[in-house]
């Protein structure tokens, strides 16, 4: 099953994560894309792309920019549920990935090749995106031969040339949860977890 690693690597009374569902959701709606600020052992951004009834994710430790010049690091880690996109608080501690995780971004996404399959394959995958905070063209590039980790190769994550490219630090100039609207240390402080810890995450002024 496409979940399997994903959660036996989690403990669901424990953990308020979703557990998901293996029925896939009607394939005629808009697909989701999420990215996930998650403040674990180091701060990164959880970058998930809904394909065939699951999250397609990548951790990309500096978060998406906005400037084509910038290629950014995404290591492709196991598949999420989609419930997963509606996912923000704390992982309790001792648990995979424990931690404090923000909803930083949320839409829908559009492949530029309707073989998407092929394209992961391939190691090149062209998408637009309809977000909050990320819009336009968009690619993930595979790497050749370096940053290999147990879920396969790394990736490249780079903007492309369009009316949404920006020189703009939208990782620090947009620090606030999506929804809820929250920094990351209040979200800690809400729910229960490492306040301190999860502070230095955001950016210094922005409380």
């Amino acid at each position: 099953m496409k979940l399997d690693e994903y959660r036996k690597k989690r403990q669901f009374g424990a953990t308020t994560e979703p557990r998901g569902m293996d029925d896939a959701r009607d394939e005629n709606e808009s697909l989701i894309y999420a990215v996930q600020k998650h403040m674990a052992t180091n701060l990164h951004y959880d970058f998930r792309l809904e394909w065939h009834g699951v999250l397609l994710s990548w951790a990309v430790p500096k978060g998406p920019s906005l400037d084509p010049a910038v290629k950014r690091l995404a290591m492709r880690t196991e598949d999420h549920p989609v419930e997963y996109s509606d996912f923000e608080g704390v992982i309790p501690s001792g648990q995979y990935g424990a931690g404090t995780v923000m909803l930083w971004d949320r839409g829908t996404w559009h492949p530029e090749n309707a073989d998407v399959d092929g394209s992961l394959q391939k190691g090149e995958i062209k998408f637009t995106l309809q977000g909050k905070k990320l819009q336009g063209a968009w690619v993930l590039v595979r790497t050749r031969g370096f940053g290999k980790n147990p879920s396969g190769p790394a990736w490249l994550l780079i903007k492309h040339r369009d009316q949404y490219a920006s020189a703009k630090d939208v990782t620090q100039e947009e620090p606030r949860s999506v929804t809820s609207r929250r920094l990351l240390a209040e979200i800690a402080r809400d729910e229960g977890g490492d306040v301190e810890r999860a502070s230095q995450g955001d950016p210094s002024g922005k409380g």
